[in-house]
């Protein structure tokens, strides 16, 4: 059973996701004032033929009558549901035809909708944005089925201990202000909406004048402008209401403590902070990345034994106010109080004495870098441009980038000294509680026989059945460099000079199910933990400051990867290397390391989360499959650093490496440093099996796995198949998904599930293929007592995948959705190299998204029927619910 080693940074990942780091674009933007007051700003990047559409409306959170915090979010679901001259039917066929890559989002300040379309249907994806600015419906019916939805993904976000915790510090940090609630909303204030409050909740705020257009991608900025000037451009503004004030009142220190199904304790102190609207922004941005440093003090409690991690970080980014936090994860069971007394103790000691001026100039440089890296995905660019232009109130990115460029350590430390130093905070710990085991379920929580038909079939608005009806299969694929270096390493290149770096990805093939020595289980996890000690030549604060002086981020393992600029690539490669290859490997680090890992594991045993994930697998394989082999306390405490090391020596070789190498950086480029900083490595003995062996269909079986934390469950509905990656079927079983998903309410199980029935927010299904064996599976989240009715929609949509053909519209619909997404793929360099080295791995071709998209233009009605009737057998499904027993 695999497991997941100190993954607290990723949850320090999710905290800070609402400070998003702002950066610039090299090529001028476009831009314009319609005379309604619409701003419009156009970016041309030809990293793809590509482009987003992001319409931001000034009002969100900040703006909800009281009562009713989640009107804004209300506002944006409604969107969906049908706007002037485009039902909600429509507005979801045309957005999967358009490759099911759209979404929204309301902030404290901003409303957010965003698309990305090949650059072709770029006038289709525009049409569709106009057609909400000039009316949405917000009719009751509509309201009273998309009610239901939203109550679920509240639900979905209240069985989330972050989530909670969040909730809870601006509660405390901005108690009488509107920055107090989340934007998110409640269900007691949903059940008292109205589709009428609705309407004037989007005539007050939904205005040209309160919008910013953002687009960006392959596109002609003065055709699209003119074409925006079209479609937007007579559209009437009107004044906009009086937006509320912000007055805050001093933080009251205090404390709580929140039970938490994580396998961690975390504790916490929090700050309020200068907002984006203050000049002490920038200061306090370079001072959080001080803070968070691997060179800094806090996060040395981690080498030292002190912490499984510890981190500093932004919570929360408005134009008042800020939210900071220092953060320290402990095993389940440890008192957290000491770590979070340490913390504080080392926050005040640099506020006091002031902060090492080199991290300052490491923080500068790492900001300054990342403008760059901001240019290599065309949807990540126009979300930059979006949240500097109207949630911070910027007229570029690059605004952001000056001020960063003129901090100075006297900045840092003063703001240091006012803002953390003696400064009320807000303490917090989210502590783990006992759960139970899983157990067995005698059903399914009953039957709810239902037999209505597909969905019906879209008429399309005349402006998009033209272009979207069109079915076109790409014919060449991106042209990339593939050579094998003499000491077998596959070395793929892909050159684009959409900015001055490049970026390293690297993959070893290994399974450490089958690889693991008997008795030695955990050894990988361990392995992981000590690379980031630095290497044989550089300890790891010297390995640190190495990266620091390039502005690089680099990784190692089994996953490896640096990300650097142009001028730093070869002394990247050189650094990703050493460590690769020769790792330090220290004997104190082991001993730390290895207790931490043990720690770890002994909650993460206990943890719902795991929980969940070892029941599914116990009722998908059979006994003694490799990937039931599970790590134990003890086996992590039985071993020796040798071991470590003979298991490095042994699995990561040359000969099961692929290395991308995509960005500015020609093949011979690229192919001299690899081989001048890779090219010794040699593998010695024989290449070791890590391909595992076919698995028999399982039987079915239902259990529930306890979680008190969730108010909403989380249910899993998963059989093996007889496919692999290879088998001709895979390619009808694809195709037909995406008749069931992906395309939000054009695709069946969204529209039965939630557009009709509003019992989920959200429901997945995923064919999961390897070389040697695959699963298919369902997953959505609801009230405990509507388990089974949304199971019955779910086995009835498999019925009749299997049974009745796919109407004409469906598969040209998904057909679409599966030919505008190989585009769609090549949107960001990350995504590029992600599915290249992916492919590579399984050992598919390179250019297989146009052999894939021929394959799938091919296919028939009757190809898919006889694909889901012969491997997808709903009688076979295993349930697996972890929350509250379903009823």
């Amino acid at each position: 059973m695999k497991q997941r080693f100190l993954p607290v940074p990723a949850l320090l990942l999710l905290l800070v996701s609402a400070a998003p780091r702002l950066h610039a674009s090299a090529e001028p933007p476009t831009r314009a004032t319609l005379s309604n007051g619409m701003r419009v700003v156009i970016i041309r990047n030809a990293l793809a033929p590509v482009a987003t559409v992001e319409a931001n409306f000034i009002v969100g959170g900040d703006e909800t009558p009281a009562g009713f915090p989640g009107m804004a979010h209300a506002q944006e679901h409604m969107a969906f549901r049908g706007c002037a001259g485009m039902t909600a039917d429509q507005t979801a066929a045309i957005y999967a035809l358009l490759g099911g890559e759209d979404n929204a989002d309301t902030q404290q300040n901003i409303t957010q909708y965003f698309a990305t379309v090949p650059s072709a249907d770029l006038d289709v994806a525009l049409q569709a944005q106009a057609a909400c600015l000039h009316g949405i419906e917000d009719s009751q019916t509509e309201w009273d089925q998309e009610r239901g939805a939203i109550e679920q993904e509240v639900a979905r976000d209240l069985s989330n201990p972050t989530y909670k915790f969040i909730d809870r510090l601006n509660g405390a940090m901005f108690a009488g202000t509107p920055y107090a609630h989340d934007p998110l909303g409640t269900r007691p204030s949903f059940d008292a909406t109205t589709g009428a409050m609705l309407r004037s909740f989007y005539q007050k705020w939904y205005t040209p004048s309160n919008m910013i257009l953002v687009v960006v991608g392959d596109v002609d900025p003065t055709t699209t402008l003119a074409k925006i000037r079209q479609l937007f451009g007579d559209i009437p503004s009107h004044p906009l209401a009086p937006r509320p004030a912000i007055h805050l009142q001093p933080v009251q220190s205090g404390s709580f403590t929140i039970d938490s199904n994580l396998p961690y304790v975390l504790g916490f102190i929090a700050w309020r902070m200068p907002g984006t609207d203050s000049p002490d922004y920038a200061a306090m941005q370079i001072l959080s990345d001080v803070l968070s440093s691997q060179r800094a003090d806090l996060y040395g409690m981690v080498p030292a034994g002190k912490a499984l991690a510890a981190e500093f970080g932004l919570a929360e980014t408005y134009p008042r106010a800020s939210v900071a936090f220092g953060l320290v994860a402990q095993p389940a069971g440890v008192d957290a109080a000491p770590s979070i007394a340490e913390m504080r103790r080392i926050i005040s000691r640099y506020a006091t004495n002031g902060v090492p001026p080199d991290l300052v100039d490491a923080a500068k440089r790492s900001e300054i870098a990342q403008a760059e890296f901001q240019r290599n995905s065309i949807p990540g660019l126009a979300d930059v441009w979006s949240n500097a232009l109207a949630a911070e109130g910027r007229t570029s990115p690059e605004q952001d980038i000056d001020a960063i460029r003129r901090v100075t350590v006297a900045d840092v430390n003063r703001v240091a000294k006012q803002y953390l130093l003696n400064a009320p905070t807000i303490t917090a710990t989210l502590k783990p509680v006992p759960t139970g085991a899983p157990v067995a379920s005698k059903g399914f929580g009953g039957s709810e026989k239902v037999t209505s038909a597909p969905t019906k079939p879209v008429q399309l608005p005349a402006w998009a059945a033209a272009p979207l009806n069109q079915l076109k299969v790409p014919s060449v694929y991106l042209p990339v460099s593939d050579t094998r270096l003499p000491n077998g390493i596959r070395l793929i290149v892909r050159t684009d000079t959409t900015s001055p770096t490049v970026t390293v990805l690297g993959s070893v093939k290994h399974d450490g199910d089958l690889q693991t020595p008997p008795g030695e289980d955990g050894v990988g996890g361990v392995l992981d933990g000590l690379y980031s000690y630095g290497t044989q030549s550089l300890d790891r604060l010297a390995f640190q400051k190495a990266l620091d002086d390039i502005a690089a981020n680099e990784s190692a393992g089994y996953e490896f990867s640096v990300r650097v600029l142009r001028e730093y690539f070869s002394r990247g490669v050189q650094l990703l290397a050493d460590n690769e290859l020769h790792p330090a490997l220290p004997q104190r680090a082991f001993m730390i390391t290895q207790q931490q890992t043990a720690q770890f594991v002994a909650g993460n045993l206990k943890s719902p989360g795991y929980r969940t994930s070892r029941a599914l697998d116990t009722a998908l394989l059979p006994p003694h499959d490799p990937v039931l082999r599970q790590t134990t306390p003890e086996t992590v405490s039985q071993l020796t650093l040798d071991e470590v090391k003979q298991y490095h020596d042994a699995t990561i070789r040359p000969d099961l490496t692929t290395i991308v190498v995509i960005g500015d950086a020609t093949p011979d480029e690229a192919k001299a440093v690899i081989e001048k900083w890779f090219g010794n490595w040699h593998a010695t003995g024989s290449k070791p099996d890590t391909t595992l062996p076919p698995v028999p269909v399982n039987k079915p079986s239902a259990a529930n796995v306890p979680d008190p934390e969730r108010v909403q469950d989380q249910v899993t509905l998963a059989e093996q198949i007889d496919v692999n990656r290879f088998s001709p079927d895979y390619y009808p079983l694809q195709l037909g998904n995406h008749v069931l998903g992906g395309g939000f309410y054009a695709t069946r199980l969204y529209h039965d599930l939630r557009q009709v029935a509003g019992l989920v927010y959200t429901v997945s299904v995923s064919l999961n293929a390897s070389k040697t064996r695959a699963s298919y599976s369902v997953a959505y989240g609801c009230d405990p007592p509507n388990v089974s009715k949304a199971r019955a929609l779910i086995i009835r949509d498999l019925d009749q995948m299997r049974t009745q053909d796919v109407s004409a519209p469906e598969l040209r619909q998904a057909k679409a959705l599966l030919l505008r997404q190989i585009p769609l793929s090549e949107g960001s360099e990350d995504a590029l190299a992600a599915g290249l080295l992916g492919r590579a791995e399984v050992g598919l071709p390179l250019e297989e998204p146009i052999i894939a998209a021929k394959k799938y233009y091919a296919l028939t009605a009757d190809d898919v029927k006889a694909a889901f009737a012969k491997h997808v057998q709903p009688d076979n499904l295993v349930q697996i619910v972890r929350g509250p027993a379903p009823h």
